[in-house]
Formats: structure tokens, C-alpha cells, sequence
């Protein structure tokens, strides 16, 4: 905001425990608003960035990919290869169609072949899942068989470990819709507060009622930016002054402040996971304290990773032409 908050000049002495966890959580927020508009300003940097390292060695790797599928796809229905082989080709060409038809690389035209390719495979993955699934039920009616203790044992440690991040998933939607619920609802109730105590037509004093004049232009803009961290901290200000003594402060209104500033970090915590999820690709957990310079380096491992699987991928397509070629890939399970 451009206009210029100032720090209640009381001793930290004079606050309360509870005052004084208001002002630290106030720091943390304004860290937190540090670091959500340092990622902000990145965006663009970080996209353009990806766009020119990662873009053009995607799109060449996929062209690549789309070739071998090309020539996978040829080969499945021959006769010249054996059960095992021919399933090594099915897993191998559905595999590929998996991977290409996300793919931002190809045309309209290969699309359509991908997807007619992926269709198949899952079509016939359902299939054999159906088979299995009568074939497995047939076998339990007739034997009467149970699990042993073991195999009980593996079941439901799978199933408590799926429960458990599905439980951890919906708590941290809960706790992000909770705390959007709660910070539209203590914007309002802020604004109105604070335009009540500040309010110009009911200040005699001229040059008291210019300053309040232009404060309320910014708690006006402040509310149309839905900037509640702002509204809230200069109503801590104002409730403070107004009272002369910090500790005067009710534990009714203490008690609002907190619960309005963790719903306000809260969100702010959500919009920065929002965008570093964005640009976490890797399979491993977030860290936890991830930074802007971080992206870069992933990025361009990345781009290392990738260089070095397109030229594999190259000699890869150049042994698919040929049918030796891949009677050799197909012999040593490779392909």
C-alpha cells in the first residue's frame, strides 16, 4: 500500500503474551507477502525460462518418440515375432501412446494416431483386467480360500497408507477452504470497523480531518484489493491507540486478530504452494523451504537429462528400421 503504517510506539513490555503473539505472527505474514511477490515476479522469468531450455528439446524428443511409435505399431500384428516378444512390443508401443498423448509437440494428425493407439491398449487392458477378475473370483468360490496372516498383514498396511494421504489430503483442502471462508468473512468486518473509527465527517479538526480523509482513500483501496492483512494490522494499530494501553486490549478482540492473521497466513501459504507446485516436476517430495534459484537448477538438469536421452532415443529409432534391429532389442528385453 502507499501509505506508510507505522510501529506503535510502546515498549514491547507493555503487550500482553498474546499481543506480542499478534506482532510476531504479523512478521511472519509480512515475510510470507515477501516471498508470494518474489515468486510472482518470477513467474514470467521462470516460464520464459523453461520455454526457451526445455521447449525445444521436448518437442525434438517426442517427434523422436512418435517415429519408434510409428514403428512399433507396424510391427505388432506380424507373425514373425513370439508371445513373449509380441508382448514386449504391446507394453513398449502402449507405453509410448501413454507419454505422447499429452504431448504439446506433435500435429493434429499424429494426435489422432496416438489416440487411437492409447484407446486400444486400454480397451484391451480392461479386457484382460475383467478376465482376470472372473478368472480370480472362480478360483475362490471353488478352493474356499482365505488369506494367510501374511498376506493380510501386506493388504491392510496398503490400504491404512492410501486412507492415510487420502485423509492428509482432504484435512489440507479442509484447513485451505476454511481459511478462505474465514478471511472474506473478517475482510468486511474489518473494513466496516475501521471506516466507523476513522470516518472524516465525524472529525472537527481540520487538519485531523484532512489526514483521515487520505487514509480512508487507502483503507478504500485496500479493501478493493482484498488486501485483509493490511485492514488488520492498522486496526490493531487503531484499536491500540484508541485504548493508550496495549494490555487494555479485550481478549474478545485479541482473539479475533489471531484467528483472522492465521487465516490470512494460511492463504498466503496456499498461493505460494500453488505456484511452486507449478514447477516441481520431480517425483520427489517438495523441499520444503524451496526457493526461486532452485527452479533453475532443475531446469537445467533437466535439460542435461533430456539432451542425453535424445540422442539414445535417436540410435534407439535408427535399430527400429531395421527388423534385425529389433529382433536384437527384442531378444535382450531392452526394447
Amino acid at each position: 500500500m502507499s501509505f506508510d503504517l507505522k510501529r506503535i510506539a510502546q515498549p514491547q513490555a507493555a503487550f500482553s503474551p498474546q499481543h506480542k503473539k499478534l506482532n510476531r505472527l504479523i512478521d511472519q505474514i509480512e515475510q510470507q507477502k515477501i516471498e508470494l511477490s518474489k515468486w510472482q515476479n518470477s513467474q514470467a522469468e521462470i516460464q520464459q525460462y523453461v520455454r526457451q531450455k526445455l521447449l525445444p528439446i521436448y518437442s525434438e524428443l517426442h517427434q523422436i518418440l512418435f517415429a519408434q511409435l510409428e514403428l512399433l505399431w507396424a510391427n505388432v500384428q506380424s507373425d514373425e515375432f513370439s508371445k513373449a516378444e509380441q508382448q514386449l512390443l504391446d507394453e513398449k508401443t502402449a507405453e509410448l501412446a501413454k507419454i505422447l498423448k499429452k504431448s504439446k509437440s506433435l500435429l493434429s494428425q499424429q494426435h489422432e494416431f496416438v489416440k487411437k493407439i492409447d484407446v486400444f491398449y486400454f480397451q484391451l487392458r480392461n479386457e484382460k483386467v475383467k478376465a482376470k477378475a472372473v478368472i480370480e473370483t472362480q478360483k475362490l468360490v471353488l478352493e474356499n480360500s482365505v488369506l494367510d496372516d501374511d498376506e493380510i498383514e501386506e493388504w491392510d498396511s496398503e490400504k491404512f497408507q492410501r486412507e492415510r494421504e487420502l485423509h492428509k489430503q482432504k484435512k489440507q483442502q479442509e484447513k485451505r477452504e476454511q481459511a478462505e471462508k474465514m478471511a472474506e468473512q473478517s475482510l468486511k468486518t474489518v473494513y466496516l470497523k475501521i471506516t466507523a473509527m476513522i470516518h472524516p465527517d465525524r472529525e472537527p479538526d481540520e487538519a485531523k480531518k484532512v489526514e483521515k480523509t487520505e487514509l480512508l482513500q487507502v483503507v478504500n483501496e485496500a479493501y478493493t484489493q482484498q488486501d485483509l492483512f493490511y485492514l488488520l494490522k492498522l486496526q490493531l494499530q487503531l484499536e491500540t491507540n484508541k485504548s493508550l494501553n496495549p494490555k487494555a486490549l479485550s481478549e474478545e478482540y485479541l482473539k479475533f486478530y489471531k484467528m483472522a492473521l492465521e487465516a490470512q497466513s494460511q492463504r498466503l501459504a496456499s498461493q505460494i504452494d500453488d505456484i511452486t507446485d507449478a514447477f516441481h516436476w520431480s517425483e520427489k517430495p517438495k523441499p520444503k523451504n524451496m526457493q526461486v534459484k532452485d527452479v533453475y537448477k532443475v531446469i537445467d538438469a533437466d535439460v542435461s537429462v533430456l539432451k542425453e536421452q535424445v540422442k539414445w532415443e535417436k540410435k534407439r529409432l535408427k535399430f527400429m528400421g531395421k527388423l534385425s534391429g529389433l529382433e536384437v532389442f527384442l531378444e535382450n528385453g531392452v526394447l
